[in-house]
């Protein structure tokens, strides 16, 4: 309200002169001059939008006057938009200013810190500052700093998609599309955004195989990365087998099939098929049906009171069966008889049943003498009753230059016999090292469809004394070597071990290779007689077929006739050198067929009992049950980049060393004893020393090289000769198992022909891995050859009859009647099972006829060198069964 004098009223004395140019305030009425101004509005942060200016406001009261500091100068008076007014509820007059802001003021201080504001209020009392309002040109750069990438994965596999927006003032909001619809992340919890702007999808489903887009934006614009396509892809399953088809045959020998699918699931959007075969044959024998058969008519009976007489015959030459046809025609018939016949017929009738007795004691009489008289001819012609049939011997061996006529039955375990070829002998004598005898009766035995083994010259036969056979071992070789079957075995004897073994069973040993053959009592037929070996093949002259992570794990071992006829499972075993990790590997047993293929016979893990093989996988020591013989391996396939095998590092030098050169050998084989065995021997042919106790490294499945190197040696006295600071060994050749060892050499020198002593650091480590380092400390001037093994003569070592295990036979049969039968506690083979530590193999124990029985021979597999009978027999105890004490008989006594 203006009145006279320009003067403008507020309140009840409250003056301000106008004049022009500027503002004069007159001073506020004395209640309010101890009062500070303070800011009801303070300028706030604000983005230059392309071209358009931006306006900054304060507002405060009590204040005399505002004006605003921008970057540390005042803003000109005539750039100020002033607005007064009055606080109705207070009095208190109110000071509104503003200013707007323009591109072009805040790019003249490019390069400088960002451009600010602020403002400050006067009042009589004193000034107040308000806070600094920042004004930033807001932009959006085109091009993402990093772009989503498409990827394939697998299903339930988690996905993590990048993104980095452009740059941006202010800093650019990010989102997620999937062809072309936001993704919410609240709604879709399988979808998670990450604080650096990241998606990821936690489990990836069939339906998540889409486009994904990165959309960053801010007040300026809105930018779209290039798409990305996940391809979510399934790997195929193998359904569950079907049931075993019926027998092909419906008399004697055929086969059946079951069958699996790639269903389960069935692979999508280029994942891969299942891994293995779909189709599984194995070889039966159906029972051959039987048509019934009449046996001879009985006797007339005396004539009757009704003055007739019948006779009778029954279907039971055969009986039929097997769905075979029931006999046609009666089997009763009757005659009648006249009054004045009938006296007459019933004394025929007895006369007949006479002649008939004393006819067929006659007959019975000049067979007993028959039986008689051949039973003396063959014992005066040296046959030996107790191995009369030996049938068995050539049962199921393939003639030399015959094939199977169709490949599809290759893996049967019984070739029909040539009845073609030349009939043969083998002699050959068991002498029982239980009972110390020796029995001095030569046997023959006649084969008539193609020799297994070739007669031995000028009549000589072999003979086991205390269980080792002492026969020529090159002989037994060079016969074994010509069967067409066997044209792969080696002729190295030390890494071959056979014997004659009968139903006492007994036990061949390699030395110092971990392998042996356990062949328990009574998986021999009784009145049979066979010669077993076992051999360990070298790698090279036998290669299995590896593919994509495959390795093989165990040496290859053969044991044979494959063709014999077994009652109950024998027990092979043989090291291994995986971690022993079970979800790290997927392990194969495989066994070569009469073809020549390797085939899977069991997965451990998935052992169906209803298969002749079974496998129980040690620490170090793989046993498979086996009702076949033949050639066996263990092949593993790493499922993760976590699975190692154990590799045995070994390390050689010269014996004699009298130049300035000194080499180290250093070894890198599977950790199996056979391996070991055969660098043992070269190293020994070489004339070379071991240096160092022998090391223990598990390399991975990681697809990177070993390296090897020697540090820390007295630069005085010794340098390195090699021009790179390392060696490597490549990966694939280490894990193929392609070479059965290999090997790198370290040249030294020393500067003086005086210097004996070596201390260095071999280390040893796989490429971004973890390494070890192992010291070396010795004196390479004394002389330590490798001892030599003389006994090179003795094939392994054979082990047959009561000899071959720990526990006697009388007392392993009383045990097993009292386990065998379920107990209502409990107390039976199952608890001896878990005391034993066996109970993963329960299933596989309750298929046999005798649980008890295999597992007493388990136990001898694992314990023949370390087996305590005190310790079983309180096993037995704490079962409850009286039994454990007849382990105090002695062996004399059983």
């Amino acid at each position: 309200k203006f009145v006279e004098g320009g003067l403008w009223k507020v309140g009840e004395g409250v003056l301000w002169k106008v004049g022009e140019g500027h503002v004069a305030t007159a001073t506020l009425p004395a209640s309010f001059n101890d009062l500070l101004p303070h800011f009801l509005v303070e300028p706030d942060d604000e983005y230059i939008v392309k071209n358009k200016p931006v306006t900054l406001t304060c507002r405060s009261t009590p204040a005399t006057q505002i004006y605003f500091k921008c970057n540390g100068e005042w803003v000109h008076q005539d750039d100020h938009l002033i607005d007064r007014t009055v606080d109705p509820a207070t009095g208190l007059p109110i000071m509104q200013v503003k200013i707007d802001i323009s591109r072009q003021q805040v790019e003249k201080i490019f390069g400088l810190d960002d451009y600010w504001c602020q403002c400050v209020a006067w009042s009589t009392t004193g000034t107040q500052k308000s806070q600094k309002a920042y004004v930033r040109i807001a932009y959006l750069r085109k091009n993402f700093e990093e772009e989503p990438m498409g990827k394939e994965v697998a299903l339930n596999q988690e996905v993590l998609l990048r993104c980095h927006p452009p740059e941006g003032v202010p800093a650019a909001e990010v989102e997620w599309q999937r062809n072309e619809h936001v993704i919410d992340p609240v709604s879709e919890p399988n979808f998670l955004v990450t604080a650096d702007r990241n998606l990821i999808i936690k489990q990836a489903r069939l339906a998540d195989t889409a486009n994904y887009t990165c959309v960053a934006k801010n007040i300026v614009a809105r930018r779209k990365s290039s798409p990305a396509t996940v391809l979510v892809y399934v790997n195929g399953g193998w359904s569950t087998w079907t049931t075993w088809s019926a027998c092909s045959s419906v008399c004697g020998r055929g086969w059946q099939r079951r069958s699996r699918s790639c269903t389960n699931p069935t692979p999508l959007n280029g994942g891969m098929a299942c891994d293995g075969q779909n189709v599984q044959k194995s070889a039966c024998t159906a029972t051959c049906p039987v048509d019934g058969g009449w046996s001879d008519w009985s006797n007339w009976s005396e004539c009757g009171v009704d003055c007739s007489m019948w006779r009778s015959r029954e279907c039971t030459q055969p009986s039929p069966g097997t769905g075979g046809k029931d006999c046609q025609g009666i089997d009763l018939q009757s005659l009648n008889c006249t009054s004045q016949q009938c006296l007459q017929t019933a004394n025929g009738v007895e006369d007949v049943a006479l002649y008939v007795g004393i006819v067929a004691v006659a007959l019975c009489l000049t067979l007993i003498l028959i039986v008689v008289v051949l039973v003396y001819r063959r014992k005066k012609e040296g046959l030996d009753a107790d191995v009369a049939d030996s049938s068995i011997l050539t049962t199921g061996f393939q003639p030399m230059g015959i094939k199977p006529s169709k490949p599809e039955n290759s893996h049967l375990l019984t070739i029909q016999p040539d009845l073609t070829t030349t009939t043969t002998s083998y002699q050959g004598t068991l002498h029982s090292r239980h009972d110390g005898t020796t029995h001095t009766g030569t046997a023959k035995f006649s084969m008539t469809n193609g020799p297994l083994l070739d007669p031995l010259p000028n009549g000589s036969h072999h003979t086991l004394h205390n269980g080792k056979m002492t026969s020529d071992p090159a002989e037994f070789m060079t016969r074994l070597s010509n069967q067409t079957y066997f044209k792969t075995l080696p002729r190295d004897v030390a890494n071959t071990s056979y014997g004659t073994f009968n139903f006492l069973g007994g036990r061949l040993t390699i030395p110092n290779t971990g392998i042996s053959l356990l062949i328990p009592p009574e998986a021999i037929p009784r009145g049979k007689i066979y010669e077993i070996y076992l051999t360990a093949q070298r790698k090279e002259d036998l290669r299995l077929p590896l593919a994509g992570c495959q390795t093989l794990l165990s040496p290859i071992v053969s044991c044979g006739p494959p063709g014999v006829v077994l009652t109950r499972p024998t027990i092979l075993s043989m090291d291994h050198c995986s971690d022993a990790c079970p979800e790290n590997w997927a392990i194969r047993l495989k066994k070569q067929n009469y073809e020549g293929v390797w085939e899977d016979v069991l997965m451990m893990g998935e052992e169906l009992i209803s298969e002749p093989y079974y496998c129980q996988l040690e620490a170090e020591t793989c046993r498979v049950f086996s009702e076949q013989l033949g050639r066996f391996s263990l092949v593993g396939e790493s499922l993760n980049m976590s699975a190692a095998k154990r590799l045995r590092l070994v390390l050689f030098s010269d014996a004699y060393c009298s130049t300035l050169e000194y080499n180290i050998r250093v070894y890198c084989m599977d950790d199996t004893q056979d391996v070991f065995k055969e660098v043992m021997q070269m190293e020994r042919q070489l004339g070379g020393r071991l240096i160092d106790e022998p090391h223990v490294l598990l390399f991975k499945d990681s697809y990177h090289n070993l390296r090897l190197s020697i540090h820390d040696m007295p630069q005085a006295h010794w340098r390195s000769k090699l021009l790179a600071g390392y060696q490597e060994i490549p990966f694939y050749h280490i894990w193929n198992g392609s070479q059965r060892f290999l090997h790198c050499t370290f040249t030294l020198e020393r500067l003086n022909l005086s210097t004996c002593e070596l201390t260095c650091q071999l280390c040893v480590w796989q490429v971004e891995g973890e390494g070890q380092s192992f010291s070396l400390d010795f004196n390479i001037a004394k002389v330590t050859l490798l001892a030599l093994n003389n006994s090179t003569l003795i094939i392994g070592s054979a082990l047959a009859g009561p000899s071959a295990f720990q526990i006697p036979y009388l007392i392993r049969q009383k045990i097993c009647s009292s386990l065998d039968t379920p107990c209502p506690n409990g107390a039976d083979w199952r608890l001896l099972a878990q005391r034993l530590k066996l109970d993963r193999h329960m299933s596989f124990f309750a298929s046999k006829a005798s649980p008890t029985s295999v597992i007493l021979d388990l136990w001898e597999a694992q314990h023949f060198h370390s087996g305590n009978l005190n310790q079983l027999a309180t096993v037995m105890a704490d079962i409850g069964k009286q039994e454990a004490m007849i382990f105090l008989v002695s062996d004399g006594e059983c």
